[in-house]
């Protein structure tokens, strides 16, 4: 790969653009870079999930989470290219059924919460739904629009971040924050 990074800052961002990765400028509050910026978004706080203590297995998995969303950025970079395939959806889809088997089913809805790893679970699932709204509404404003696989990589995503935040409640012998309305009272 060499010395793809060797200078980072170039001051040709000064301008208000930025360079997509063929080449092209476009100005740094297009429909393309917010995408690109919520996908990073998303890798950060994945990053900061990974700093706490969790099962060995869904570590691996967050980490191979996290190269794929740099695939999709890389994607997004580049109108028309596709890095997102059908075999990455599948890895997601294999996780869901085998970490959502081992989960008790749920009655009613939960609370972000319970474990520190399980709350910024919940954290990257609200900014993976932020990216997905964003490549949604990315693919009806421009021509090049975007390719399928990362608009489902990403809702896919949400749902297994959910579900690892279960997981890891668990994994810190806890359990789901249980949602309880309050509905006509004060408390």
């Amino acid at each position: 790969m060499g010395h793809r990074l060797s200078k980072i800052a170039t001051r040709t961002g000064d301008d208000g653009t930025t360079g997509l990765g063929d080449g092209s400028r476009v100005p740094k509050d297009d429909a393309r870079i917010a995408a690109i910026g919520d996908v990073d978004e998303l890798n950060s706080c994945i990053g900061v999930l990974l700093c706490e203590p969790m099962p060995s297995d869904v570590r691996d998995a967050l980490t191979r989470i996290q190269n794929d969303l740099f695939d999709l950025g890389g994607e997004l970079s580049i109108p028309g290219h596709s890095m997102i395939q059908e075999s990455h959806l599948a890895r997601l889809d294999t996780w869901l059924a085998e970490y959502n088997a081992t989960l008790p089913p749920l009655k009613e809805f939960i609370l972000p919460g319970g474990s520190r790893a399980a709350a910024l679970a919940h954290v990257a699932r609200t900014v993976c739904r932020r990216a997905e709204r964003v490549i949604v509404a990315l693919g009806r404003v421009e021509a090049a629009g975007v390719n399928e696989a990362p608009r489902r990589y990403v809702n896919r995503l949400s749902d297994l971040l959910f579900v690892f935040a279960r997981v890891l409640n668990r994994a810190d012998g806890g359990k789901d924050v249980q949602w309880k309305t309050r509905q006509g009272t004060d408390a």
